[in-house]
């Protein structure tokens, strides 16, 4: 079989893993789901009685576009050395490991220069039309064919593949009583007016429209029961939408709107600069400047210098009159991050400034006012610090009028995906690259990891990850860093048979299968494996022995069988 010999040859079986441990069956970077093909039958029967034959039609057709335009990336990755029409293949091929139908190719004439195709193709066991005849639903009269997903598949792998639309339409059904479905495919222009891909599209616009009159009908409601919205963050700013990003988010909003002192907390690398920016923005000074100082990145003999500014003179090497960071910032905000890290003599300066509004630079005696937000953060407890004489605790009172807590990003996993594209979008442009999203089990990667370095280490493993890529593709597990990379055994593949078994197992049946092919000699085999385990225990043995699950006197005696030194 044509099929099996394309699964065999490109690996298609060891890119098919069930992970138990964790809940996911993997198809290379992709999740899969299995499912009852008659649970999938219902879910038709459903879409049809709801929607009808037209509207149901429609959207299981670019379910099955997506679902193909999906395996043709598997198949590229998987075919690079083979040759076209091997490549192309894999389509049909990766549609019978996944269950869904077997096809046989009747006619089929391609131009590779031209990047065209026109054919037929035979199914047999069609998942689509089993399910169709045992729910006995009804069929189009004006087209009597089921295939429905199969045939968008069909469209989307070919159309995938070849970089233009092709489009497959079903001729004859099994629903219909032929004994195969029969389908045929063009080029979109191939097909002139009889192309039934714009009506497959219009329906995706009237699901559009379904769409905003719900959102409509739900605003409405809002209004007459008095509710109003809820506070969103700004687009490229900050994002989320977990329980402990909801909880902060909720209180900084609040806060947005007035001119309180807010403290920040959390762990370093949480994003605590982009909350105090997003804070400023949508606040009543987003006209105002926005300051920021990172109090522990300053040398401690220039701290009062940077936040109060210096007059010419006041030291050696203040050669000009110079504003601080609290004058830059009149009439807007001052972040002042780190701010647990600040000597006690800037500590007192800084709550006379916020005592009085006034401030002295370094060297003068002349006060000049200010109308400044205060936005700080830290990561240390200054309640500690306090206990301990290394902040004021005076001065903590006014910083921490409002406090908010910014979750760390292991808190934050349903915000991963989001958090995740936002870089992505943010940092694509610099490298003049186009990048998709992720794969599946990229993001589960992400996702399971602990991010001890928080946003700040994930922005610099999505920066990484969007270089080495290529334009266009997805970031994968390969282009993640290798600490990243989640523990995934053991894990269960698929055999030659299609029996499950043990990951080690499958790819030990593989190769010992191969072996015998090639021509395997025992003897030979078993003193290569002695051999190896002795280099890798470095000659220990007990412990060479303990590798091969033999006792020490067994592989003494086939050291000696075998007259290995």
């Amino acid at each position: 079989m044509d099929e099996n010999r394309l699964i065999e040859q490109y690996g298609l079986h060891e890119s098919l893993k069930f992970q138990t441990a964790d809940g996911h069956i993997w198809f290379d970077q992709a999740r899969m789901v299995l499912m009852h093909a008659a649970t999938l039958g219902e879910l038709r029967k459903e879409l049809i009685d709801q929607l009808g034959c037209s509207s149901a039609k429609g959207i299981l057709w670019r379910l099955g576009f997506r679902g193909g335009q999906m395996d043709a990336r598997v198949a590229a990755k998987r075919a690079t050395k083979a040759d076209d029409y091997d490549s192309f293949r894999l389509g049909p091929a990766i549609h019978a490991l996944e269950g869904m139908v077997k096809s046989d190719i009747v006619d089929l004439t391609i131009d590779w220069m031209a990047a065209s195709l026109e054919g037929e193709v035979q199914w047999t066991s069609s998942w689509e039309a089993e399910a169709h005849n045992e729910l006995g639903l009804p069929l189009d009269e004006a087209d009597p064919t089921a295939c429905w997903s199969l045939t968008g598949y069909a469209s989307g792998y070919v159309s995938e593949y070849f970089k233009r639309l092709i489009v497959f339409r079903e001729v004859e059904c099994a629903c219909a009583g032929h004994a195969k479905c029969t389908v045929i495919g063009k080029t979109a222009e191939g097909w002139g007016e009889e192309t039934p891909i714009e009506q497959l599209w219009l329906e995706h616009g009237d699901i559009r429209r379904l769409e905003a009159e719900e959102e409509l009908r739900v605003l409405r409601r809002q209004a007459r029961q008095g509710e109003s919205p809820p506070l969103t963050p700004a687009k490229g700013s900050i994002v989320g939408s977990s329980p402990a990003f909801i909880r902060a988010f909720s209180l900084l909003g609040k806060a947005a709107q007035s001119s309180i002192n807010v403290l920040l907390l959390g762990e370093t690398g949480v994003g605590k600069e982009v909350f105090a920016r997003w804070l400023h923005e949508n606040g009543p000074r987003a006209a105002g400047p926005f300051v920021a100082i990172n109090c522990a990145a300053i040398p401690l003999d220039l701290v009062e210098a940077e936040l109060f500014g210096v007059r010419r003179g006041a030291y050696t090497g203040a050669d000009e009159t110079r504003a601080g960071r609290f004058e830059r910032a009149d009439g807007g905000t001052l972040f002042l991050d780190e701010v647990g890290d600040l000597p006690l003599a800037a500590q007192v300066k800084l709550l006379r400034v916020l005592q009085t509004g006034e401030l002295e630079r370094l060297g003068d005696t002349r006060p000049i006012k200010v109308d400044v937000r205060i936005v700080s953060a830290t990561n240390a407890h200054l309640e500690e610090a306090i206990r301990e004489g290394r902040f004021r605790s005076d001065l903590y009172y006014r910083l921490a009028t409002y406090p908010v807590s910014i979750p760390p990003l292991m808190e934050r996993g349903a915000d991963m995906g989001l958090i995740a594209r936002m870089l992505v979008d943010r940092f694509s442009p610099s490298y003049g690259k186009h990048v998709p999203g992720f794969t599946d089990r990229a993001l589960w990667t992400l996702e399971g990891y602990d991010w001890p370095g928080n946003v700040r280490e994930l922005e610099n493993v999505i920066e990484r990850a969007v270089l080495l890529l290529d334009d266009g593709q997805k970031i994968a597990t390969e282009h993640l860093p290798p600490e990243l990379l989640r523990e995934e055994e053991p894990a269960i593949g698929v055999n030659r048979g299609g029996a499950l078994v043990p990951k080690l197992a499958a790819s030990c049946e593989k190769m010992l299968e191969d072996m015998l092919v090639e021509g395997f000699d025992l003897a030979t085999h078993e003193r290569m494996m002695v051999e190896l385990a002795l280099r890798k225990t470095g000659g220990n043995l007990a412990e060479a022995a303990k590798m091969l699950n033999l006792s020490k006197r067994q592989l003494t005696y086939r050291l000696n069988k075998q007259g290995i030194e």
